[in-house]
């Protein structure tokens, strides 16, 4: 199936930071989800045609993070604060007061930070396993944040990330999925960024902004979010151990923990069923 019967209709809106790329799906109260660096929209992709069935509006972007098609603007904000602003506004180009944000990996860093700076669009977060506390990056992947401030380092990515073999190893997607990611859905990933200097442009300005400091700080803020919080976590992931996820738990205010197992990272590629049966219990009573 196309990228379109998959995860709805495909969308721009036109922020101040640049286009940005969406699918919508079925009706009802919004899921906005979040994806993480090196992927697209197409992380969700065996998670929104069950979830849109269920009655929810699913709001599926490729965010720019080197592997959507449209680059922002060149002045573009693509700090993590600048990330989180780009968030709320889609959610407020949308005109969604009452969104459920759906986050992982690097975008659930993105989405904590989403939800201290401007929460009055969120009614709900979902944090699958994701860059936290002192984990942004994780250890395995903090030479993205070293290297990212090398000129070309993009470029490089792009070119090595040709070669499929490497795709499994640990400091590719290895530690992210249990399970190999189809090659066609990996073409889509890894594509964009080889053929568009300027989405590498974009994922560079990433790189260079990536720090703990931003997701420690915004934990000192988590007692303010005042809406219910999920945390649907892989309980065999290396990247993100389930000790932090209880130390998310234990600083949200209305916060709770599903263990998910047999999964990495990647619960909605390795474990989709079990996070659409967790995800639809949650937003229907949340």
């Amino acid at each position: 199936m196309t990228r379109t019967e998959i995860l709805g209709e495909a969308r721009y809106v036109h922020l101040r930071q640049g286009p940005l790329k969406y699918h919508e799906r079925g009706h009802g109260r919004p899921v906005v989800f979040v994806h993480g660096l090196f992927v697209n929209g197409d992380l969700w992709r065996h998670v929104v045609p069950p979830l849109a069935h269920a009655g929810f509006r699913c709001i599926t972007p490729d965010w720019p993070f080197g592997s959507h098609e449209d680059a922002l603007a060149p002045d573009a904000d693509l700090s993590p604060p600048g990330i989180a602003r780009l968030i709320t506004d889609l959610l407020a180009a949308l005109d969604l007061t009452d969104a459920a944000v759906v986050a992982n990996d690097t975008g659930g860093a993105f989405a904590q930070i989403a939800a201290v700076q401007q929460p009055e669009h969120l009614g709900s977060l979902v944090l699958t396993p994701s860059d936290s506390l002192h984990r942004f990056f994780p250890p395995m992947f903090r030479y993205l944040q070293w290297f990212g401030h090398l000129p070309g380092f993009p470029f490089l990515i792009a070119q090595t990330l040709k070669v499929r073999p490497i795709h499994r190893l640990p400091l590719v997607f290895g530690l992210l999925s249990k399970r190999p990611i189809p090659d066609q859905v990996m073409d889509s990933y890894l594509t964009p960024m080889r053929r568009s200097r300027e989405v590498r442009r974009d994922l560079g300005k990433i790189l260079k902004g990536v720090s703990s400091q931003h997701t420690l700080a915004a934990a000192e803020r988590f007692p303010e979010v005042d809406v219910p919080v999920l945390l649907p976590w892989a309980t065999e992931d290396r990247l993100f151990p389930l000790e932090l996820a209880e130390e998310l738990v234990r600083r949200f205010p209305q916060a709770s923990l599903k263990p998910i197992e047999d999964s990495y990272t990647f619960v909605s590629e390795d474990h989709p069923e079990r996070l659409v049966e967790v995800l639809v219990d949650f937003l229907t009573k949340s």
